[in-house]
């Protein structure tokens, strides 16, 4: 399995504007390869091939006045660039096709792009020093702050900077199997949601941190204050890497939370989630709240997670009526309006919490060996059968029956 681990950057003064270097060739190298394929396909031509690319667009471009500042930077940056345009093609005709979902065709690169990346391969001679610094060919020792050890020798690692200003590395590393957490008992079903972020099929319930929700006046302030600045100042840009920080300290709690899914993970041995419609619910009056939550990174990293340390993930269909079946008898009660929390099953009388139900139907529809044990399910009233409503004088049934038919 490949797996990315990140980490953050601290390059010097001097580093910076090396990096800066690096970032704006790549971007050059980018667009013309772009230009070049956009011009043949406009002619009729066939697309030119990335070898020739390459040629002609470093080799014979650094021997001209108008790209000789190509050779400041590692030339596998360069490379890499024109990589990173032959997937996007490739990424764009696969989405016509079907096999992918559809992406727009590739765009010109912006200086103005709040994200910047190169990427290093072996062939760099990029390396890991001794004291910790990572080593990048024509940019220097650059300070990393190490929160974990990574598990193997990474085979590539990408400079980021982002948004807020920050500067990160992130290196893609093969993993072995031999991390299979030992085996333990419980199966889960999990329902996301937005009044409570994950609803357990064990009756545990998550509250949902809103992260951005807490952050919105925050946010506000920072969005009036950059709206105010005149376009192209000094303060403009201030204020701009103010706003993008704030939206970053976000991101990152909503990364921290999602966590969770390692403790999930941990903890059981099979871990069952519906199939949800993001996309659909995120051009709803909901959409902020949805986009808030973070539902599809919180499955992708239970998705993976579960991969690695041997654990069973299902994912069920986003169609199955999870929130309209009785997880006492299976009886369908069709479909409830959302302000329905706690609903009564008019088949056996149990009440049910609406959330917890659907966990343990989500676990079912998964095929796990789940049941409604410590859930807030309760049975309800059942009427008595008609014969043993009341009080009567003759104790016995057949006494009552009897003189039924006595006094027709």
């Amino acid at each position: 399995m490949q797996l990315r681990y990140s980490f953050r950057l601290y390059p010097s003064a001097g580093q910076r504007m090396a990096l800066a270097r690096a970032f704006g060739c790549a971007r050059v190298v980018y667009n013309d390869a772009l230009r070049v394929r956009e011009t043949a396909r406009a002619e009729g031509l066939p697309f030119p091939k990335a070898g020739d690319l390459s040629k002609l667009l470093i080799t014979e471009a650094k021997k001209t006045p108008e790209r000789a500042w190509l050779g400041e930077v590692s030339a596998v940056v360069l490379q890499q660039s024109l990589r990173d345009l032959d997937s996007a093609y490739r990424n764009f005709f696969d989405g016509l096709k079907g096999k992918r979902p559809r992406m727009g065709a590739p765009r010109f690169k912006s200086r103005k792009d709040n994200r910047q990346a190169v990427r290093f391969t072996a062939n760099a001679r990029w390396k890991i020093t001794t004291g910790g610094d990572l080593a990048l060919p024509k940019i220097g020792d650059v300070r990393v702050k190490w929160s974990r050890n990574l598990p193997s020798t990474p085979s590539t690692v990408t400079v980021i900077k982002d948004a807020a200003g920050r500067y990160f590395c992130s290196f893609v590393v093969e993993t072995e199997a031999g991390e299979v957490l030992p085996e333990v008992m419980p199966e889960v079903g999990i329902d996301l949601g937005l009044s409570h972020f994950a609803v357990l099929s064990d009756g545990t319930k998550i509250e949902s941190p809103r992260f951005l929700r807490r952050a919105e006046k925050k946010l506000k302030r920072a969005q009036q204050a950059l709206s105010r600045k005149a376009k192209g100042s000094n303060n403009r840009n201030k204020a701009r890497l103010r706003v993008a920080r704030a939206h970053a300290r976000v991101a990152d709690a909503r990364r921290e939370f999602h966590q969770l899914s390692m403790k999930l993970i941990r903890e059981n041995q099979a871990v069952a989630v519906e199939d949800l419609a993001v996309k659909g619910l995120a051009r709803t009056r909901l959409a902020k709240s949805v986009h808030d939550a973070g539902w599809s990174a919180f499955v992708g990293m239970l998705e993976y997670k579960a991969a690695r340390h041997g654990r069973t993930f299902v994912k069920i269909g986003r169609f199955e009526p999870t929130s309209q079946v009785c997880s006492q008898c299976g009886v369908k009660d069709g479909p409830k309006p959302l302000h329905v929390r706690v609903w009564t099953c008019g088949a056996c009388g149990a009440v049910l919490d609406r959330d917890i139900n659907a966990a343990v139907n989500v676990a079912k529809a998964a095929g796990l060996a789940v049941s409604a044990c410590g859930a807030r399910v309760r049975p309800g009233l059942v009427p008595a059968p008609r014969e043993e409503t009341g009080t009567h004088p003759k104790a016995s049934r057949a006494s009552g029956s009897q003189a039924g038919i006595s006094v027709l």
